[in-house]
């Protein structure tokens, strides 16, 4: 039967972050705040920091709850936190990814959280959709894509020291080769959705040839994974005696990927941080490694299907075939 392997406390430590190609650190656990409540935010941000030890927090402008995790990490401030020691990533949403709008969206971000700057700022998705356009959108509200004149656009933040880093999230193999090949300060990071019913690898592995940091959302999957019941992370689970969502963190983690679960529950936020003192084995990890279901849970379908008629060619144009 196999043992998690325990960590060394300088191990651990060393474990609990991961260096950008700009040798700024990345948390390899941060909180992530999409859909979580206005009224909840605050607490869980202010809480996850000073009580359970997080030092990453991971939010965007679509999310709709800024003002809350600015007001949580304030508090966090108030009780001694330094900021330079909280790391914080924001995103550009798609109607705002045109060239003009890169640093109003951001000046709105930065005023929101109450900083002076962010550590990561994203293209949150390789979209650009009119400011009227619904969910899901009209035709003729999906609009070209300038990804050279928008990074362009955020290479300045780094320029104007408003953002430490700069990244993608969402983006193909073919869309960062696009990128790379038409950047100056290239993407520290490629945000995507990553767990073991969708390990994306074909990113993973790119990303890792060209120096770009991946970040996973989604790490527990979705209730149509239903993860915490799948036979080769229960298997786990039983043998290195963690919980299931321990287990799946941990194999992200020691795949060289961060991961941002979100939780506003202050004992399931104290769980997600508990992958920092042992290993799993690397029989297991290949097993977590298998598990037969690949499938994208979150393929973006109301930012771009603008006729259910169309949405299986529209969405498999949009991933270049990784979907």
């Amino acid at each position: 039967m196999a043992q998690s392997q325990q960590l060394k406390k300088d191990e651990s430590v060393e474990e609990a972050y991961f260096t950008l190609r700009s040798g700024h650190r990345i948390p390899a656990l941060g909180l992530g705040t999409w859909k979580a409540e206005t009224n909840v935010v605050r607490d869980a941000v202010y809480n996850a920091i000073v009580e359970c030890g997080y030092r990453h927090i991971d939010c965007a402008h679509i999310y709709g709850n800024e003002k809350e995790v600015g007001e949580g990490l304030q508090m966090a401030f108030d009780a001694g936190i330094k900021r330079e020691d909280i790391f914080v990533t924001s995103k550009l949403w798609i109607k705002s990814c045109v060239p003009e709008k890169v640093r109003p969206a951001l000046d709105t971000t930065l005023s929101d959280l109450g900083l002076k700057y962010v550590d990561l700022y994203l293209i949150h998705w390789p979209i650009c959709l009119s400011e009227d356009a619904s969910s899901p959108p009209k035709k003729g509200q999906v609009l070209p894509f300038d990804t050279v004149g928008v990074w362009r656009e955020m290479e300045k933040l780094v320029e104007q020291k408003l953002v430490r880093d700069i990244g993608v999230s969402n983006f193909t193999v073919k869309k960062l080769e696009h990128l790379l090949a038409n950047s100056t300060i290239k993407p520290s990071v490629n945000q995507v959705e990553m767990h073991p019913s969708w390990r994306n690898d074909n990113v993973l592995n790119y990303c890792k040839k060209e120096n770009i940091h991946v970040t996973a959302y989604s790490p527990l999957g979705s209730s149509s994974t239903d993860l915490f019941h799948a036979e080769e992370v229960i298997q786990t689970s039983e043998k290195v005696g963690k919980t299931p969502g321990e287990i799946m963190i941990r194999w992200l983690i020691q795949r060289g990927v961060s991961t941002i679960p979100k939780s506003s529950n202050k004992e399931r936020i104290k769980e997600n941080m508990r992958v920092f003192d042992f290993k799993i084995p690397d029989e297991d990890m290949q097993k977590l490694s298998s598990v037969p279901t690949q499938k994208r849970t979150n393929p973006g379908g109301e930012l771009i299907v603008t006729s259910e008629e169309e949405k299986e060619s529209i969405l498999r144009e949009f991933w270049e075939g990784e979907l």
